[in-house]
């Protein structure tokens, strides 16, 4: 396991401040403080790790921190370690702005111990006063019950806002001086293939780098790639990857051309990969530029329609690129975009770093009523899908862990952090899915879609990311399920569209208010043509990230006892919602 990016992984500052008073007062406070410091340690550390595999590591100041002058011995600590996270943690009064964190682009929260004997909660109060006059948002954790001195159990209320907000907090820190690598440009006028070098910078602390597609058919026709990977990658696919059917009526590919489209899109794959984080085998080979790549988190390649015109598409690449596997093994997944949809990858770049896992990108494709699925079908949806379905499908980058091939303990169908996946499910994923000729009137340049349905039933979260003229971008949530329709069902369905594309059937937590009244007002309420699908339930981890960025939530379903925003929004007024509009527009982009 190992950072595949340039920079050093973020890590996490555990600030313990005190009562600066000696004689009596601070003496009788340091084992107290430390000890809730090197327990936030362990719990941050036990609890967290990097999309990478590595463990999150902390970092404590090397005293108390009793006033300004040890404040600022911390804060050269943490520029020296490279902590990109700031917790500050006491059990009393503290000198509140003078032992304050004051760095603007770290996002902070401070822990206040709720004990009798001595005001660490009266101290976090004085704190975040002091952190919203001086425009430095800051979460406030304060635990629900009264503990004892002594008591150095971190409650269970506690340690759920620690690990939501250090979880964001750390996604934040990954971003910053990161790229988001545009291969082409605009795909068929999407707005979210536009992309906003602003944005990106001012909003997540991202480059934006743009390379024009031309340099894929380049590095193509000079063989600038690995050659030894790329017959190993041919092998594997070979041996592995199946051929679905080819839905092709006129005009299908021999199979010399179709040997060659394979050929080509293994080496678009190589191609993608090297663009985004560089290969020292390149330079061995004599292409040193070629071989540093642009330090890319997250990327996307146009395709639609110059590329896939005249050339085979990239939805082959996309996949294999967005799945925790490949040709050399199990591995830390990618965020590639069909299309270029930056602002889908956004939320996919979120969704990994929450969750470690691989993302789904989807075409959020059709709302499908009970009445509607009776009358094609004459079936009746039943279960999760008794009030209606939405299709999620999308010819390229829907990982192939959407399978759903990979389970827990209890054999529940799950998405798993790479290093959790086993050889067996890896091989069910590819089993379970197959590379059809694309269609012709879609990619007149060939290629292979990958073709796939997603099992069982597992609690997803689909984001998405708009910008709004005169508004800025927001960020629209809708927690659910996956559901699995009865085979006749899902064929007649599936067939209206196109049946050499991956399928996730998409219900959402419902309300009975506003965009979460039925499925329909999901579906009629969603800002774009596509979506980011991350396993679990996460839109409280999104809410909280969302905050720390000041990118307000335009819809969400999310119960609002795990709404965890910075403790300034309050002061917005009294409906969160319109409180993170004003909030954020108050505060303006993290990084402008």
């Amino acid at each position: 396991m190992a950072n595949r990016l340039i920079g050093r992984l973020p890590k996490v500052g555990i600030r313990p401040v005190i009562d600066g008073r000696e004689e009596g007062v601070r003496e009788s406070l340091e084992v107290q403080t430390m000890n809730m410091a090197k327990a936030a340690v362990k719990l941050i550390e036990e609890n967290l790790r990097f999309p990478g595999g590595e463990k999150v590591e902390c970092v404590i100041a090397d005293s108390t921190i009793g006033g300004v002058a040890e404040a600022a011995l911390c804060a050269d600590k943490f520029d020296r370690e490279g902590v990109g996270v700031s917790l500050t943690i006491t059990p009393c009064w503290c000198y509140g702005t003078e032992v304050m964190d004051t760095n603007p682009s770290i996002p902070k929260a401070v822990w206040g111990f709720n004990g009798t004997e001595r005001p660490g909660a009266v101290y976090l109060a004085a704190a975040l006063a002091g952190y919203a006059q001086k425009g430095l948002p800051a979460f406030g954790i304060y635990g629900r019950d009264v503990q004892d001195a002594g008591d150095e159990t971190i409650p269970e209320d506690v340690k759920e806002k620690v690990l939501r907000f250090v979880k964001s907090a750390l996604a934040v820190a990954q971003m910053k001086g990161k790229t988001y690598l545009s291969l082409g440009y605009t795909s068929m006028g999407i707005a979210g293939s536009m992309v906003n070098p602003d944005f990106f910078q001012e909003y997540l602390g991202m480059r934006t780098e743009f390379v024009d597609m031309v340099e894929i058919k380049r590095r193509i026709d000079e063989d600038i790639f690995d050659k030894a990977e790329y017959e190993k990658a041919l092998a594997w696919t070979k041996a592995n990857v199946t051929e679905g059917d080819d839905y092709n009526r006129k005009n299908q590919s021999d199979r010399k051309r179709k040997d060659w489209e394979w050929e080509t899109v293994v080496k678009m794959t190589l191609i993608f990969r090297d663009l985004m984080i560089g290969n020292p085998k390149l330079k061995e080979a004599g292409f040193g530029e070629e071989a540093l790549g642009k330090n890319a988190i997250a990327g996307g390649f146009q395709g639609q329609r110059q590329w896939t015109d005249y050339y085979p598409n990239g939805d082959f690449a996309e996949t294999i690129l967005n799945t925790s596997f490949d040709w050399n093994g199990i591995r830390e997944a990618f965020v590639f975009a069909t299309e270029n949809d930056s602002l889908n990858a956004v939320p996919m770049l979120f969704g990994h770093l929450l969750t470690n896992t691989a993302q789904i990108f989807s075409d959020v494709r059709t709302y499908w009523s009970p009445e509607a699925v009776k009358r094609v079908t004459g079936k009746e949806l039943t279960g999760l899908a008794k009030d209606g379905i939405i299709h999620l499908i999308n010819s390229g980058s829907t990982t192939m862990d959407a399978t759903a091939q990979q389970t827990d303990a209890e054999g529940n169908s799950v998405m798993k952090p790479f290093w959790e996946i086993t050889k067996e499910e890896a091989d069910k994923c590819l089993e379970n899915t197959k590379f059809c000729p694309a269609i012709k009137e879609y990619f007149r340049g060939g290629g292979f879609s990958s073709q796939f349905k997603t099992k069982g039933s597992m609690p997803v979260t689909m984001s998405r990311v708009n910008i709004i003229k005169g508004l800025g971008p927001v960020l629209q949530i809708a927690e659910g399920y996956t559901v699995e329709l009865e085979s006749d069902v899902h064929d007649v369905l599936d067939k209206r569209t196109n049946p050499t594309w991956p399928t996730t059937w998409f219900v959402p937590k419902l309300s009975g208010n506003g965009a979460f009244k039925d499925v329909y007002s999901v579906m009629a309420n969603w800002g774009a043509n596509h979506g980011a699908i991350s396993y679990g339930h996460i839109g409280a981890d999104l809410i909280t990230l969302a905050s720390m960025l000041r990118i307000p939530v335009s819809m969400h379903n999310v119960d609002e006892d795990k709404v965890f925003r910075p403790s300034a929004w309050s002061a917005f007024g009294e409906n969160k919602e319109g409180a993170d509009y004003r909030a954020c527009e108050n505060f303006g982009p993290l990084y402008k």
